[in-house]
């Protein structure tokens, strides 16, 4: 094969993996948007609305060690494509049967596939690409980001137009174009890649389950995930209790979204030339905790300065969360594992954190801990960074 067709068939690969990704969070992050309107209509609680983000994450915890069975047994494309059916179905579901049920059966059954796609992802591009992970974890996380930020900014405006329903189950046609790209990609090798089929069935290796190592990595993921999934959820509602209208909050969520996006994609490019993870994870944390304290201490016009200082914090954390199984491992199947490992742990952590959040705020009437908690989460985060980086 000519180095021109291999260098194209990289680039269908590449493109299919950014629309896997762009799947990963639209079903979640749409919901966020929709909080108050979906408990309105459906004349439901806080917490019970909160459900509809933990369900997902809860499963994504539960279910990411399936990643390696279901890739051994049927091959990553044939996984990866069907999941993707499953991420569609149920998404356009949500349009035709706008319960509560239905609701919590869809958030169950996309965040099951969500949970298997991601540490396959991660395997898949320590395979094929293993000179280049930061920067394909960049553009898997940038994907995820983008995905977020449409769902985000677009949902509310769908709503506007159409009602909740229609705006939660548009995000089916993604689902749809990267299933139809997934299966079309090319499988191809380009030099210097020893195993670049991206449907080999990746062996099993050793559990790091007894690696206080990937021990760390699962609690520093969890709860930069909690940090991200309660953001997402909440974010809007704490807009709207600072005065702003549904269409605002939901685009406050967008220009959080749309500056993660940005740092998706920017902050791993330098990570080759600043390769200290814990110094990155100080720096995007400050900007999270000083918007933090905007929205804790200033007025209804800080939430937006605010909302972009937190997309930095979430922009720069989830890359190097991905990143880090890979930095400590040296073979696709061991990325797996560990991948599996710290994803699994860490949605388990992060899963209840959105519902807690309602709980309480049925409790107090309004989000002073939620924004506390907010800052826990930066604590956790910057302890078990240093645990990392810590020399043995």
């Amino acid at each position: 094969m000519k180095e021109v067709g291999n260098k194209s068939a990289l680039t269908g690969v590449i493109f299919a993996i950014l629309l896997v990704a762009l799947n990963l969070r639209p079903a979640i992050s749409s919901i966020g948007p929709m909080l108050d309107p979906i408990r309105t209509d459906l004349l439901l609680t806080n917490g019970q609305v909160s459900l509809l983000t933990a369900v997902p994450v809860l499963c994504m915890g539960v279910f990411a060690p399936f990643a390696i069975v279901f890739n051994r047994r049927y091959g990553l494309k044939r996984s990866i494509g069907f999941l993707l059916a499953v991420i569609g179905v149920f998404t356009l579901g949500r349009g035709f049967w706008p319960s509560y049920f239905n609701l919590l059966l869809s958030s169950f059954f996309i965040g099951i596939a969500i949970a298997i796609i991601g540490p396959m992802l991660s395997a898949m591009i320590k395979r094929d690409f293993p000179a280049r992970t930061a920067s394909l974890i960049g553009i898997y996380s940038f994907g995820m980001g983008l995905g977020a930020t449409l769902a985000a900014g677009l949902t509310s405006i769908v709503y506007a137009a159409a009602g909740w329903p229609a705006g939660l189950a548009i995000w089916s046609v993604l689902a749809i174009a990267a299933l139809i790209v997934w299966l079309r990609m090319p499988e191809a090798k380009s030099k210097g890649q020893a195993q670049a089929m991206p449907d080999d069935p990746l062996p099993i290796t050793e559990s790091p389950w007894k690696n206080l190592k990937a021990w760390y990595m699962l609690l520093f993921f969890g709860f930069q995930s909690a940090f991200f999934f309660s953001m997402l959820t909440w974010l809007a509602p704490i807009a709207i209790d600072k005065g702003l209208s549904v269409l605002s909050a939901g685009a406050v969520v967008t220009v959080m979204t749309a500056v993660q996006i940005v740092c998706n994609i920017s902050i791993p490019l330098l990570f080759n030339r600043y390769p200290n993870r814990f110094l990155w994870v100080l720096a995007v944390l400050a900007f999270g905790t000083a918007g933090i304290f905007l929205i804790m201490f200033a007025g209804a016009w800080a939430v937006w300065p605010a909302a972009a200082l937190i997309g930095v914090a979430l922009g720069g954390l989830f890359p190097i969360a991905l990143l880090l199984p890979l930095d400590a491992t040296n073979s696709a199947d061991e990325a797996n594992s560990w991948a599996a490992m710290t994803q699994s742990g860490g949605y388990l952590i992060s899963a209840f954190m959105p519902f807690i959040i309602g709980v309480v705020y049925d409790q107090t009437g309004n989000h002073d801990i939620t924004l506390w908690m907010f800052l826990a989460f930066v604590f956790l985060m910057v302890l078990f960074a240093y645990l990392l980086n810590r020399k043995p």
